[in-house]
């Protein structure tokens, strides 16, 4: 087996309504892809997507330094922001 095509041991179930499931097998057979398929690659892309940004981001030089600097700057004391968070709210 290679490692583009790993060997597939896990299932996901999905409960659906009758009218989603048709569509989704309208939409796996305008792909030419099983409703399996279908699903799995639309799922990782949205994934993919939903993971991004918390995975990897670039900057360039001047972003890295005002990064970094932000970083290893001290704590601030934020009274305001510790009273909005410690004393109770409309709701209680």
């Amino acid at each position: 087996m290679s490692a583009l095509n790993p060997t597939k041991t896990d299932r996901i179930d999905v409960r659906t309504s009758h009218s989603v499931k048709l569509l989704l097998q309208e939409a796996a057979r305008a792909s030419h892809k099983t409703v399996s398929e279908f699903l799995l690659d639309a799922g990782l892309t949205a994934a993919n997507q939903a993971l991004a940004d918390r995975r990897h981001f670039q900057l360039d030089e001047a972003q890295w330094r005002a990064f970094a600097a932000a970083l290893d700057r001290p704590v601030q004391s934020k009274p305001r922001l510790n009273r909005l968070l410690n004393d109770p709210g409309v709701l209680g």
